[in-house]
């Protein structure tokens, strides 16, 4: 007979902590534009600024550390300025290319 394992004894999942270099941070950020959401790239977005280090990163970017946490909340809606300015204290920078290539 197999042992039950309670859902609350598993470990929580933070992406944050699978985020090792630049190259995981890409891939991540690919993939999550690819869903075409604007609060989902917010959201991850914060969560590469957390793995990074969310002081630093708000420092770098010129927005206050609260503002940032809240900008890049689940279900926020930054402006353009604001991600561009993450984006750019990350070291990443967002890439256009046809739908249909």
């Amino acid at each position: 007979m197999s042992r039950k394992i309670k859902i609350s004894g598993l470990p929580d999942f933070d992406m944050a902590e699978h985020l090792p270099d630049e190259q995981a941070i890409a891939e991540y950020l690919t993939i999550v534009m690819e869903e075409n959401d604007p609060s989902a790239l917010a959201h991850a977005l914060g969560t590469v600024a957390r793995a990074r280090g969310m002081s630093q990163i708000a420092k770098d970017a010129g927005i206050g550390r609260e503002a940032l946490y809240k900008a890049l909340r689940h279900g926020a809606d930054p402006r353009f300025e604001t991600i561009s300015r993450v984006c750019h204290a990350l070291g990443v920078k967002l890439v256009v290319q046809p739908l249909h290539a």
